[in-house]
């Protein structure tokens, strides 16, 4: 494979409540949801300002404008998880009725937004937020539910080729129904002990601390992904780097080290010609969503900056993909 230029590629977990409602309530983080829609306008219209491509991997129930075709478009076969409480099938009585009347469920006027916005890639974040992971789920509700994905998609004028496994729970065991699919790339974890793929039950307290220092000091290395190595194996890696960790009042005093260690894993990056990949939830800035943008156009100044010196690029997932594939076959390029 030819020497390529690094980039710098952005994915956002685009879930609403579908995300978190299995571990908070709409009283403690409804603000954080409601906030979306002022923090996907602001986000937007940064990424237009500075030519940034991003992959909005979406969970599938948030395409519909309202409840009845909605549940019109439900799988036939459903996950059914050791723990009920995992599964938003179980819940769909407390649904409103349509985008106005329940902001928490639904997300057609925002997904406009995105699509209108040059450079911006829909993905999947599965159909129901789906856990590759917890007991109870099998290959079998998996296909079914990202094939659900995928239709609904396509029947708003979207294909859906990039997944973001929810809660980054990555199952090897899913790739060739992915790729069955159409899906061309999905969101690997970070290589390290820390950030290996679990269910909830086997999150340990421990490791969570270990990924927070990690945010504000060099633990693990920075991440950043060889084209080569992307290149191996089909749909594609295209991993983690960081995670975007939300403004946090209470730590504000270490927000330097935070962004130093973002822009140092974007430097590495272009100057090695390798991917940086950020990623975060629309929900983290739905709070202190000046402070999140500040730090936010803190890193596209930077990636402007390395642009000019390296020819550092901004690029989707979906993008990684085509360029992957048009050096693995070049006569399909």
């Amino acid at each position: 494979m030819p020497a390529l230029p690094g980039a710098l590629v952005i994915s956002l977990d685009f879930e609403i409540n579908w995300g978190v409602r299995d571990q908070q309530t709409l009283a403690q983080y409804g603000a954080n949801l409601l906030g979306v829609r002022q923090a996907i306008p602001a986000m937007l219209a940064l990424f237009a300002e500075f030519g940034l491509h991003a992959t909005w991997a979406t969970v599938g129930l948030l395409f519909f404008e309202t409840k009845a075709e909605m549940l019109a478009h439900l799988p036939a076969v459903r996950p059914h998880y050791a723990d009920p409480n995992l599964s938003p099938y179980l819940v769909l009585d407390q649904v409103g009725e349509d985008e106005a009347h329940d902001p928490y469920h639904f997300g057609r006027s925002l997904i406009n937004q995105i699509r209108a916005t040059p450079g911006q890639e829909m993905a999947s974040h599965t159909f129901c937020h789906y856990y590759c992971l917890e007991r109870g789920q099998t290959v079998e509700t998996f296909r079914h539910d990202i094939e659900t994905a995928v239709r609904v998609g396509a029947g708003q004028g979207m294909t859906l080729r990039s997944l973001v496994f929810p809660r980054n729970q990555y199952n090897a065991e899913y790739l060739e129904t992915c790729r069955a699919a159409g899906i061309t790339s999905y969101r690997g974890n970070e290589q390290s002990w820390i950030y290996k793929e679990r269910s909830e039950e086997q999150q340990a307290l421990y490791k969570r601390g270990a990924r927070l220092l990690d945010a504000y000091v060099n633990l693990s290395g920075q991440h950043t992904a060889r084209w080569a190595a992307m290149a191996r194996s089909f749909p594609y890696n295209v991993p983690a780097s960081r995670f975007l960790r939300p403004w946090s009042g209470r730590l504000k005093a270490l927000e330097g080290l935070r962004l130093r260690r973002i822009l140092a894993g974007m430097e590495h990056a272009a100057r090695h010609g390798e991917v940086f990949h950020l990623w975060w939830h629309p929900h983290n800035f739905g709070v202190n969503l000046a402070e999140n943008m500040a730090v936010l156009r803190a890193i596209a100044e930077h990636f402007r900056r390395l642009q000019a010196r390296y020819g550092f690029e901004s690029l989707s997932m979906g993008e990684v993909a085509d360029r992957l594939q048009s050096y693995s076959n070049p006569s399909a390029a």
